[in-house]
């Protein structure tokens, strides 16, 4: 059994369980930057190896428009609806 690390007040834990993991990365990833500084840098390097290990997988760049808040809900259902599978990064 994993056991998931939530940075979050965890006064009063919330049970969780990790997704269904797919057996290969196929269709479009989400890259969203979190508008961190240097966050743009990590996704270029990131995309880069990404796309010689994936060759078939398409990528989508995405940005939050500020670090301090989720991500608003229209950037998040445009996520969803146009990728299967997003990776979050940032960087300082």
């Amino acid at each position: 059994m994993a056991v998931i690390l939530d940075p979050t007040d965890e006064r009063v834990p919330v049970r969780r369980s990790l997704a269904a993991r797919p057996e290969a990365v196929t269709g479009t990833v989400a890259l969203l930057d979190i508008s961190k500084p240097r966050g743009n840098v990590l996704i270029d390097q990131l995309e880069g190896r990404l796309r010689e290990r994936l060759p078939g997988v398409t990528f989508k760049r995405y940005a939050k428009p500020t670090f301090t808040k989720p991500a608003p809900e229209d950037l998040r259902r445009k996520i969803a609806e146009e990728c299967g599978f997003v990776i979050e990064a940032l960087a300082d």
